[in-house]
């Protein structure tokens, strides 16, 4: 079970925007993600370029926790919103549930729950300006 402190250290660093960074400090080197129903990446190296290249897409990001966490034993729930601002101004706002498994300190199986319809991209300020 991982211990308070730690879980508020993994919230902050997402929080903070370091997400390639949260992977290498807090999951297992063999850890899984899944992406609703899709298959899961494995292996830390695989997620966190997997994780980098998804944020090279975007100009910004703002990654948001929406408390409480929820925390079973290993198993910890994690409500999170992120906004997205693409490269050309585009938004998204993102909203997901992350389900984990944590074994000690490290995240070694985290599953993700969203609707793929928020990754459509809304037309940034400029582009709805010039309508």
């Amino acid at each position: 079970m991982p211990a308070a402190e730690i879980l508020e250290r993994f919230v902050a660093r997402v929080e903070s925007n370091a997400h390639v960074e949260a992977i290498a400090e807090f999951y297992t080197e063999g850890a899984s993600m899944q992406e609703n129903d899709a298959p899961p990446r494995v292996g830390r190296d695989t997620l966190m370029a997997h994780e980098a290249a998804a944020l090279a897409r975007a100009a910004s990001v703002r990654s948001t926790c929406v408390r409480p966490v929820f925390v079973n034993g290993d198993h910890v729930v994690i409500r999170w919103i992120f906004e997205f601002t693409g490269k050309e101004g585009s938004t998204r706002r993102i909203e997901e549930l992350a389900y984990q498994r944590w074994e000690g300190e490290r995240i070694a199986q985290e599953q993700f729950f969203y609707d793929p319809k928020q990754f459509i991209p809304k037309p940034g300020p400029a582009a709805a300006a010039a309508r």
